[in-house]
């Protein structure tokens, strides 16, 4: 009988949900090899491991502990994956903060989970300055990134090592997204250890990941399509990342080009810039030979954008999948093209079902499940699903069915189980790759003091898929001015949420019961 494998000489196994120690167990094995290059600096897995765990010696000296949470508001940089594996080791929770957010919308973050430590971009120091000043619950420590006197950098250099954390759990938590919710406020899913190992190795699966890849990474790290899709995968799997902060298509063929990257994901409307570059010959005409595949989620991709890409020699994997759950369906390279459209089949580490809709309602053992061609409703079990939302029952029970998760989005299924995204239960549209919810939209909206009611419905749009049209009424014998709630609302949020026009209305059509009627709005 052969010895056992040595377990400090093994990359993490199917039980290894301790992500804490990914990167030292790498580094034991590989500690020349690269971890992440940013545009900041190049870190190979000894390194990365040394400073991650200064890091966890920092995060301690400030009282950090298990279940506390740490806010992370940065560009794409490696400090991010950084403060994400410190804080495992010792048991906290990281929130990925979205850098498009205004201070406000800040503010409402760190009052809802009441982090010991921000960690921001010092050139962000004044808007992070007026976010802790609008939140009221909550007065963090703030350590500032990047720039010549980088306290970041000093806070690791002045900071001890602690030892990892002994045997945690698969359920605890690990990493805290938030998500544009229905009832106007973002939800905060906790994600725990378990999820992030099984979504790894779901990726795993489909992108056949080696430690000799290299994975570009532009797509944003506060997303789940940058942080768990792309970048937890590569790490996991002891491959090497390249980060680049911010979107320009020549950049990014050159970097793969220079790096040779062996695959890289985005969303739809970044795929069509880096075609249009391609299209225009600089600096490539076709895509780097380094290059396996190319992979498209956050949105359907047009089947024409596929076998555009095809044409030039790269094949482009299209998957679906949501923050609570991460990815959830994924094309084979044997379904690209003939199944253009589709966003693949459901992955080996997850149940996925597609339930009539009008069967949710009921207990779950009435469910039923659609016939092949019929749309029902996706909801996922297993290991790859969210604890629930940080401190909101009413959005738990709404969503969390038993075992089951209900997405709110609805498809189609074949008789292979590829699956087709037909449209989305609730409101939530999807703006260049960006997830907007009306009805935060609309919550926002009816704050001004002149508008008394607020309707927002999303449209086509040739550039970012689809935009927000805002409908507002005034109150009784009021008025309201449709540019002067424009510019009321900038700077409370972000620019993918802002509609891209606001019509004044006298009120909103509504049924008996006061629900209101968005299809008879006058059309744009």
């Amino acid at each position: 009988m052969p010895p056992a494998p040595d377990p400090d000489t093994q990359r993490p196994s199917e039980r290894d949900h301790d992500v804490g120690r990914w990167v030292e167990t790498h580094a034991r094995v590989r500690p020349d090899a690269l971890a992440w290059a940013d545009d900041h600096r190049r870190c190979d897995y000894a390194t990365a491991a040394d400073r991650i765990a200064r890091l966890s010696g920092w995060f301690a000296s400030q009282g950090v502990r298990a279940g506390d949470r740490i806010a992370v508001w940065l560009g794409n940089r490696g400090a991010t994956l950084e403060a994400l594996f410190a804080a495992a080791r010792l048991g906290a929770i990281v929130l990925p903060v979205n850098a498009r957010l205004t201070p406000d919308e800040v503010a409402f973050q760190l009052d809802d989970c009441r982090p010991s430590v921000l960690l921001v971009e010092r050139d962000w120091a004044s808007r992070a300055d007026e976010a802790v000043r609008a939140a009221t619950r909550v007065a963090p420590t703030v350590l500032l990134v990047g720039g010549e006197d980088d306290a970041f950098e000093a806070a690791l250099a002045s900071s001890d090592a602690v030892p990892a954390r002994e045997d945690p759990s698969p359920e605890d938590p690990a990493i805290l997204m938030y998500t544009s919710g229905t009832t106007g406020k973002p939800k905060g899913a906790l994600l725990p250890l378990r999820k992030t190992l099984h979504n790894c190795r779901n990726a795993e699966c489909y992108f056949d990941i080696a430690p000799t890849d290299r994975v570009l990474v532009v797509a944003p790290l506060f997303h789940s399509l940058g942080l768990q899709i792309l970048a937890l995968p590569a790490v996991f799997a002891g491959a090497g990342l390249v980060i680049q902060e911010g979107f320009e298509p020549a950049r990014v063929w050159q970097a793969i080009a220079d790096e040779a990257v062996t695959y890289y994901g985005g969303v739809p409307t970044m795929h069509e810039h880096l075609l249009a570059c391609l299209e225009s010959g600089a600096p490539f005409a076709t895509p780097p030979a380094s290059l396996r595949f190319a992979f498209t989620a956050g949105a359907a991709a047009p089947s024409e954008l596929i076998r555009a890409y095809h044409e030039r020699g790269l094949a482009m994997m299209q998957g679906y999948g949501q923050t609570e759950t991460s990815i959830l369906t994924c094309q084979t390279p044997a379904s690209i093209l003939a199944k253009a459209g589709s966003v693949g089949r459901p992955v080996r580490h997850g149940e996925i079902r597609l339930v009539a809709p009008e069967t949710l309602d009921g207990p779950t053992e009435r469910w039923r499940d659609v016939a092949i061609g019929e749309v029902g409703e996706i909801v996922v079990a297993g290991p790859i699903t969210m604890l629930g939302y940080w401190e909101r029952p009413d959005a738990n029970e709404e969503t969390l069915r038993g075992r089951w998760l209900r997405t709110g989005d609805l498809a189609t299924r074949d008789a292979d189980f590829d699956v087709t995204l037909v449209g989305r239960a609730r409101e939530m549209y999807i703006s260049g790759g960006e997830n907007v919810y009306p009805a935060e939209v609309e919550a926002t909206l009816v704050e001004h003091p002149d508008v008394a009611e607020a309707a927002v419905v999303a449209i086509a749009d040739e550039t970012w898929g689809e935009v927000g049209i805002a409908y507002v009424a005034p109150p009784p014998r009021g008025s309201v001015e449709a540019e002067a709630v424009r510019d009321w609302l900038s700077p409370r949020l972000a620019r993918y949420k802002q509609p891209r026009a606001i019509h004044v209305v006298e009120a909103l059509p509504r049924t008996a019961s006061g629900k209101v009627q968005k299809h008879r709005l006058p059309t744009p």
